[in-house]
Parts: C-alpha cells; structure tokens; sequence
C-alpha cells in the first residue's frame, strides 16, 4: 500500500500516538455511528429501539454464567479454561522453581504467541486434546492448540529452556510446524494458516530491531516485554493504556500490507469515505482489535507479577465479528443491501470498516446500559468485563440460534491477521 505521508518527511510522532489511542479509536467510530444514525452510511442503519433489547439479553447471558458477578476481565486466560481444565495452574506447575519475572516472562509469551494465532479459525476445524481426547473448535480450540504448542517449546530454541519464545525460536516458525501443532489437515483445514505463520515469524525481526527492549543480558526474547512496562509502574501501579502503548509500538511492524505513514506501519487502521477523501488522515479509522485483545490478555500476568493495572475501561470494546454479530443478528444494525450478508468481504472493504466502526461505538452504549441496570460503576464492572459477561458469548448464542454451526452473518475474507 501506498505511504500516507508525502516522500521524505518524518513521521510526526504526535500523530502516531494519536492514531493508536484509545480516544481516537472512540471519536473515529462515534462519527460513523452519528452517521448512521443520520441514515448518511451505505452499508448499515442504526436501529435504537432494538438497543435494550440486546442490553437485556447481555444481562441475561451474564447473570447465567456469573452469578455471583466475579466476572473476569475478557482475556485469553478464558480460553485456556476450555474443557473445564486449569491450564494456568498447569503452567504454575511447569514454573515452579523459576524466578517471579522468569514466570511473568513465560506468561507474556504464552499470551502473546497464543493471541497471535487466535484469528477466525473457519467453521470446520477442531482441535483434539492428546491426553483428554476433547475436541475444541473456535477460539477454544486455537487457545488449546496454541498452549500445547507453547508447553512443547515450539517457540523456544533452547531444549533446556522450552517455556519460552526467544528470537532464534520464532525465526524458526514454520507453516509446517503450525499446521502440525494445529492439527491442519485437508479434512481438517484453517483459515490463514500462511498469515499466523507469518505473524510468528515477524516477531522474530520486531524482537532483533529492538534490543533495548527484548535483549538482556545476551538473551533475546518476547517475554521481555513484561520488563519494559514493568519498569514504568509506579508503587507497583501501571496504567492500562501503557501496555497498549507498548504493544502497537514495539510489535507494530508484524501487522502485514497495511497502511503506512512515513515508512511506520499503522497495523490495524482502514479508510472510510464518509470522513474524507482516500489518503486523507481525517478519513482513517483505527481499531487495532487484536492490539487490545492481547493488552485485555496481559492484565492477569502483571497481577500474577504483584503490578496492579488501572484504567482498564479507557480501552474500547472489541470489533470483532461475534460482537459486531450480536448488533446484526439482534437487529441493532440492518443492512442496507442483500451484499452485505450475501457477498465475502476482505477486512478493508468499507462494509467491514463501517460495521466494525458501528459495533465500536454501540458497545459504549450497551456498556453503560448493563452497567446502569445492575446498579454498578464503570469501576465495578468496566466494559472489559461486559465483553466477557457478555455481549462475546451472547453474540456467539444468537449466532448459533439463526445459522447452522453458529457462524457469523458477515463473511469476511480472513488472511489470519485482523479477526
């Protein structure tokens, strides 16, 4: 793609920071939104009355699976309790004997490399559980697959050492070794296997072009990551913005044919028309979905650590296709024309950017609305935890309600990298 600033200028370090904010990714998406209230969007309108109705169902879903409302934030960690199985007291396990930052360092990688894989799987693949015997599919089944991966020492060149992703051991990444791991098949096929492959691979060039943060005393690797923010807390405090901050600086560069601004890869922001002519920076709309994700994720590994993270409600929900699903499939947003559900889109293709944009900003609203209805504050029970109560699981039930094998009403055209 083409570089969205003008030859041989400097990128503005202003703008980055503010094209990979938090606050940016909100003001973007309310203005689409606002639009589609206005019935000024070409893919979507906003149906409001539909609004409580989803609120209630959220509501719902969350009393049922959390009674109590000891409701976890939305992370990875869920995933690796498919099957009713504590894998994160397994890993405990595995530890023992290892320093405080030796574990928060493997907990980083697991996380990392696991989010990384986590793009849609497709509708047919499962993973089988060697010692259990279990299938998983879905998320569930790339969380299962990747932990087993990372027990093994897949990512890890050092045979002494296999709790680990160090540089060698991700330059070394395969298709082959993922497909294995995956248990990919022509029967048992998954989507964006060469883009999964692909992001592994380009950790181990973000990791070498950046020793002052992933290189200690000789060693290379991904968990140092956790030394670098842990450096910035203060009294064991750190704000949850800093580790997004980290994340799109520091891993930035793995995002693959993306748009550029003076050489530095913006990651997970698209164009929409309604705010401005192609190539104009008013026009760009960030998400950085799996950005987030992984930051949601890397919360419990400081906690582990003894580093409390505030601020978490300064993140946005997550534009993904199981949220964005519930508002279609509940009737929030309805299509404008049959091709929305009809047709495969790619991830930059303007239907998609505007129902993730719609699914940014409506999440705020239904946010607030579960929180008003169960009398909570934004700190009791901020939007990381309506995500995992939650509109993710009620937006994967309504799915499996109206589609057979519950699959999402959009189809998008996954390379591995953005869902």
């Amino acid at each position: 793609m083409a570089d969205l600033l003008p030859s041989g200028r400097s990128p503005d370090k202003e703008f980055l920071d503010f094209i990979r904010s938090p606050e940016t990714i909100r003001e973007r998406c309310q203005r689409l939104l606002t639009l589609g209230r206005e019935g000024r969007l070409a893919h979507f309108k906003v149906q409001d009355d539909r609004l409580k109705s989803i609120a209630d169902r959220v509501i719902t879903v969350t009393k049922k699976t959390y009674p109590t409302f000891d409701i976890p934030f939305h992370s990875r960690w869920r995933h690796f309790e498919a099957g009713g199985r504590d894998r994160a007291t397994q890993l405990d396990g595995l530890l023992k004997g290892t320093s405080r930052e030796d574990q928060a360092r493997a907990r980083f990688e697991l996380t990392i490399t696991s989010v990384l894989l986590d793009a849609g799987a497709g509708p047919t693949w499962q993973y089988r559980e060697v010692d259990s015997g279990k299938a998983y599919a879905r998320s569930e089944g790339l969380a299962v697959a990747s932990y087993d991966m990372f027990v093994a020492g897949v990512f890890s060149s050092q045979p002494k050492n296999r709790l680990m992703a160090d540089g060698a051991g991700l330059a070394q990444f395969s298709v082959d070794k993922l497909a294995l791991g995956f248990q990919v098949t022509t029967s048992n096929p998954l989507v964006g296997l060469e883009g999964r492959c692909g992001l592994i691979r380009s950790l181990a060039a973000a990791l070498s072009a950046q020793p002052q943060v992933f290189t200690r005393q000789g060693v290379t690797r991904l968990g140092h990551l956790f030394d670098h923010l842990a450096a910035q807390a203060k009294n064991q405090v750190l704000p949850c913005r800093a580790i997004l901050a980290a994340v799109l600086e520091t891993l930035g560069s793995i995002w693959p044919g993306r748009l550029t601004y003076g050489g530095v890869n913006l990651g997970d922001v698209w164009h929409h028309s309604a705010l401005g002519a192609e190539g104009s920076l008013k026009a760009l709309v960030p998400f950085h979905k799996l950005s987030q994700w992984l930051t949601y994720s890397l919360i419990e590994p400081f906690e582990v650590a003894g580093i409390k993270i505030v601020g978490v409600d300064q993140l946005t929900g997550l534009p993904e296709y199981r949220n964005g699903g519930l508002l279609l499939d509940g009737g929030v947003l309805e299509a404008k024309h049959r091709d929305v559900t009809e047709k495969r889109w790619a991830p930059g293709d303007e239907v998609i950017v505007e129902w993730r944009a719609l699914t940014v900003g409506l999440l705020d609203e239904i946010g607030r609305a579960v929180q008003n209805a169960l009398g909570k504050s934004s700190d009791e029970l901020p939007l990381a935890k309506v995500l995992q109560g939650g509109t993710w699981t009620a937006g994967r039930e309504i799915a499996a309600e109206k589609r057979p094998g519950g699959a999402p009403p959009i189809t998008i055209e996954s390379d591995g990298t953005v869902f």
